[in-house]
């Protein structure tokens, strides 16, 4: 392997000062999606709080690291690293489709070369991209040459963005030195289980110092890595996020030993992903049958881990070729062919102006959310109720209801607004006329929510959510999400309180559903 300069053995002192950090850390309980409390948090607040400043540095605008910072700020994934050392039963790199977004997925494969002049031109044309990811379509530290080189090459070109990796851990232990070295703040690591009877069900093999080593002995090698390369990880100060993917009736209920396990080794945050496991993606637990979770299974598996740490709720199962806010993939814009023939000229200081405005937005949304939950502190219930918002982005209710993709969940209660998810639904509007069939598909993915706010939406849409207990509401188009549902739930409250209106509880009560009835 190429010797990478700078890289040598954390010292005694480097290693006090991690401890540190990694102390405040736990004690931080990493990056909160609380909401709410407008403080401590950079999943639910644009401020500091009391977060350490050497961490609110590395997370205020990364926009996976950062509920908050993923309405306005983008990443983008590069293809370097085709090869892999494990087979995960939910994985198939072979199948690619421009509409598909699921880990492990690309339409080209690149070169160092040609991902780093990739990566200046989607910075010069989308100034908020903020974060450059190395996460496929195999795993990078099996592929350690060229996702270093590529590593180097951004990093001497463009200093500015952030550096980030994903892993399976099995690698991980031989290369965190070299990715100290390239000041790699951030790195993911998927650990599915910390039991080999669970990941023998999960991990056909793995490969390992040349051999093919197959069932429980490789499920034990491979957590012990992962686990063993977080510690490290975290020692030296790297923030690590763990994806953990939940597979109904193998490893959902065991999740819970995994996120104390990777608590206690000083991960900043723990993202908790459903399986995706449709049949024509051809991956094993796709041919056998094997469901994913529904949304619901999911946000309780979520609320059950969060008392342990903070969750991320806002991942999108990006593919490893995505650019662009979460939630939308602009790759198609950067082949190969089109960024060849760029005449790429960086401009780091239009970046960071343009950064600079982004950020003057996002305090205005904070200052608008405290003032709403200034007024909101009076109000005395125990009510907690989910609303779904439509939106394309920097934390606005800005897309009309037939046009939206997914929908953003958040649940309400007197201490706030606080994210909890999002729900991928098909398009109601196909060529300008509605789709009954999707509209039905629709009402189901929101039948838990009391509300669901839009910038616009049909007559209707408008009736049958309406029907299914679900309030269209539109007055708050294009206002910042956080405000506008926390004046809708202290409206809602007042309205309860003085008999206009009756909350009605419907179906799972852990999941609070209700119904905006007339009285």
């Amino acid at each position: 392997m190429q010797q990478y300069p700078g890289v040598t053995s954390i010292s005694p002192q480097e290693k006090n000062l991690s401890a540190e950090l990694m102390q405040q850390v736990a004690e931080h309980k990493g990056c909160g999606t609380s909401g709410g409390s407008g403080k401590a948090s950079c999943g639910s607040s644009a401020a500091q709080g009391d977060m350490p400043p050497e961490i609110w540095e590395k997370v205020k605008n990364h926009p996976c690291y950062s509920e908050e910072a993923h309405h306005h700020y983008a990443r983008m994934h590069v293809a370097v690293a085709p090869a892999c050392n494990i087979q995960c039963n939910y994985c198939n790199r072979k199948y690619d489709c421009a509409n598909e977004s699921r880990p492990g997925v690309v339409s080209e494969k690149l070169t160092p070369e040609q991902a780093a002049k990739k990566v200046l031109a989607v910075a010069s044309t989308i100034p908020q991209m903020t974060v450059l990811g190395i996460a496929g379509p195999g795993d990078p530290l099996a592929n350690p040459e060229k996702t270093f080189k590529t590593f180097d090459l951004i990093y001497k070109t463009a200093p500015d963005i952030k550096l980030c990796l994903s892993t399976n851990g099995l690698a991980l232990p031989d290369h965190v030195d070299t990715i100290k070295s390239f000041n790699v703040d951030h790195v993911t690591i998927t650990i599915n289980m910390v039991d080999p009877e669970i990941g023998a069900e999960i991990y056909p093999w793995i490969f390992y110092k040349h051999k093919r080593i197959k069932g429980k002995e490789a499920a034990k090698i491979l957590s012990e890595h992962q686990l063993q390369g977080l510690e490290m990880l975290t020692e030296r100060g790297i923030l690590c996020k763990v994806n953990s993917v939940m597979i109904p009736g193998i490893n959902d209920q065991h999740l819970v030993e995994v996120n104390k396990a990777v608590k206690s080794r000083g991960a900043f945050l723990h993202n908790i992903m459903p399986l995706i496991s449709a049949p024509e993606h051809g991956t094993v637990f796709g041919l056998n049958g094997q469901r994913g979770p529904t949304a619901q299974e999911l946000k309780r598996l979520q609320d059950n881990c969060e008392g342990e740490m903070n969750m991320m709720r806002h991942c999108r199962q990006c593919r490893a070729d995505a650019v662009g806010l979460l939630g939308e993939d602009r790759s198609a814009e950067f082949t190969t062919e089109k960024i060849m023939a760029m005449d790429v000229q960086y401009d780091a200081g239009t970046r960071k102006a343009y950064q600079e405005l982004v950020e003057h937005e996002r305090q205005e949304k904070v200052a608008a959310k405290n003032s709403e939950l200034s007024e909101l502190a009076a109000q005395r219930s125990d009510i907690k109720l989910l609303v779904a918002v439509a939106t394309k982005g920097q934390g606005r209710i800005n897309e009309h209801f037939g046009h939206a993709k997914e929908f953003q969940v958040y649940e309400l209660s007197t201490a706030g607004a606080k994210f909890v998810g999002h729900r991928r639904v098909d398009l109601y509007c196909q060529g300008g006329y509605g789709e009954e069939d999707s509209l039905a598909t629709i009402i189901r993915a929101l039948n838990d929510c009391n509300a669901v706010f839009v910038a616009k939406i049909g007559g209707c849409p408008r009736d049958e959510l309406s029907k299914a207990g679900i309030q269209p509401v539109e007055q708050y188009a294009h206002e910042f999400i956080e405000q506008s549902a926390i004046a809708w739930f202290k409206d809602y409250l007042e309205k309860i309180n003085s008999g206009e209106i009756s909350h009605v509880r419907k179906g799972d009560a852990d999941i609070r559903q209700g119904a905006y009835v007339a009285a």
